[in-house]
């Protein structure tokens, strides 16, 4: 595997192991009926998560080749590796367009 595909995987995984934990935080941070100085406290520990755990690092890469430009969401693969995939028929109710 390459290594950028290892790292979204890390990424990935840090990101549902600390959903719980940001999501309280975040919404102590912006609940206006509690004093001020718990919001502050709770800012502050959502800025201390690391920041791989932040969703918008995820970036969608090419499961087979780790490229992440022309990745299609529902496969998780290029539009190469995709096309390649179908053509050999490996991917289930996907054919060649004709008409």
């Amino acid at each position: 595997m390459r290594s950028r595909v290892l790292r979204d995987i890390k990424a990935r995984r840090a990101v549902v192991g600390k959903e719980l934990e940001r999501t309280i935080w975040r919404f102590l941070s912006r609940n206006t009926t509690i004093e001020p100085q718990i919001r502050m406290q709770a800012q502050l520990a959502l800025n201390r998560t690391p920041r791989e755990a932040c969703p918008t690092a995820i970036k969608n890469r090419c499961i087979l080749t780790g490229r992440g430009r022309g990745v299609f969401n529902q496969w998780r693969m290029c539009r190469f590796q995709f096309r390649m995939q179908a053509l050999n028929g490996d991917l289930p109710g996907v054919d060649k367009a004709s008409w």
